[in-house]
């Protein structure tokens, strides 16, 4: 009982902290993490141990892939390869279909790029196209941020899904071809919501003048570091597949080593370097572009190992047996642990530390669950990242960047936003249910 008990408090504490007195989630989830050792009766070499092979176990796995998945993201914001990508997608699309072309274009530039600098970029773009259509403003808007919100929670090398997995030991590259299936399906009502919803709030929009854009990359340039780091992550993923007995060679031995999540995406980096019309001081220093990536992924980063810290001193202290015994003869399964990130979310906003914490709480429970089978692991990761998602209100900064841009009132984020997350966070549960029960 005590263990329970220990385990309530700390939960109890972690929310507070972040959202009454606004604590950074690294220390709360540190303070956390010891007040849990102690309240349980955790010895002190215990607690010293959890604390060591918490964080160095979790950063040895994705400390270097969170880093090298931000530098990306930066890079290609800043030198307009992300503005290229969106102008393409959009073309192709077309004007005429400025929803769908919003919805995808976001769901993209979502996978390398933080969702609040994917939104920055993309809103003169939705504002014109808008405008020129004489459509709402806010039905594009919705399905723009619902498109954001779709790969940020589950498609790695965001950083959110990328921290799940590694702490759930969940195979990346089958993180990354389900994430991109679940969530590319779970967007449908999502589209619907914004283009009969949404689309009838009265939001319009006068053309802003454009700034000229002295230099833009080409297309190639500007996709490369997006999709080398994915495909070799997924052809990694195929032939390491067992049933496929595919036989050892030069080719697998290369795609083993360039599939490997680390060198992927710092091949990712290397390419994205080419984006630059030229690679000077702006770009390599640690106050130029290399600089700022560093800074974006140090509180994600230490933020994850606190959070592997946590899960270490819940795996440490035995919880996970107690729980099993609770929750035998249940069928809970999935829908603990996206209830667990949906709470995690709605109380305090960010959906990175929802999904890490939420990981560190379920890896020690995942046999108690019947989820440490590998697949199931990679459901878990997903159905983390679907509780994530629900929902996006005043506590979260993304709903507070899109009502700013776009002046929504508040009511009108909630239309929009609170509402578009939570009809693809319960799709995205619903859809991974169901392809549980089939495979």
């Amino acid at each position: 009982m005590i263990y329970i008990i220990a385990l309530l408090v700390a939960l109890t504490f972690l929310t507070v902290g972040i959202v009454k007195f606004k604590i950074h989630p690294f220390f709360v989830l540190l303070i956390t993490s010891l007040a849990y050792g102690f309240i349980s009766g955790m010895n002190v070499e215990q607690i010293i141990d959890s604390i060591n092979s918490g964080f160095g176990s979790i950063m040895g796995k994705i400390g270097l892939i969170i880093v090298f998945g931000v530098t990306i993201g930066k890079v290609l914001e800043k030198s307009g390869g992300a503005l290229v990508l969106a102008t393409k997608i959009l073309k192709i699309i077309g004007e005429k279909s400025i929803h769908l072309a919003m919805m995808v274009t976001g769901y993209i530039l979502s996978i390398p790029i933080f969702a609040d600098s994917a939104l920055l970029i993309m809103t003169p773009l939705n504002k014109a196209l808008s405008h020129k259509a004489g459509i709402s403003f806010a039905g594009t808007t919705t399905a723009l941020a619902i498109g954001l919100t779709a790969t940020h929670v589950m498609v790695p090398p965001t950083p959110g899904p990328i921290a799940a997995a590694g702490i759930l030991n969940a195979n990346l590259g089958d993180v990354i071809i389900w994430g991109l299936i679940v969530s590319a399906i779970s967007l449908i009502p999502g589209y619907f919501y914004a283009t009969r919803i949404t689309s009838k709030i009265k939001l319009y929009y006068k053309l802003e003048k454009v700034v000229e854009i002295t230099y833009q990359p080409s297309l190639l340039k500007s996709s490369l570091p997006i999709l080398l780091p994915l495909l070799l992550i997924m052809f990694k993923a195929i032939i390491d597949y067992p049933s496929l007995n595919i036989e050892a060679s030069i080719f697998t031995q290369f795609i083993s080593f360039f599939g490997t999540p680390v060198i992927a995406l710092f091949v990712g980096v290397f390419f994205s370097l080419i984006i630059p019309k030229k690679l000077d001081e702006k770009i390599l220093s640690s106050n130029g572009w290399l600089g700022e990536s560093l800074k974006v992924a140090a509180p994600i980063i230490l933020i994850t190992g606190a959070g592997g810290v946590f899960g270490a001193m819940l795996q440490n202290s035995g919880i996970g047996d107690i729980i099993a015994s609770g929750f035998s003869g249940m069928e809970i399964g999935l829908f603990f642990p996206f209830l667990l990130a949906a709470g995690l979310k709605t109380t305090q906003g960010s959906s990175t530390v929802a999904l890490v914490t939420t990981a560190s709480i379920v890896a020690p429970i995942l046999p108690a669950l019947g989820l440490d089978d590998p697949f199931l692991k990679v459901m878990t990761v997903l159905a983390i990242g679907a509780g994530s998602s629900v929902v996006s209100q005043v506590n979260d900064s993304f709903f507070w960047v899109l009502t700013q841009l776009t002046g929504m009132n508040v009511r009108q984020g909630y239309q929009v936003q609170t509402v578009g997350t939570l009809i693809f966070g319960v799709t995205a549960m619903i859809i991974i249910f169901i392809i549980t029960l089939i495979i």
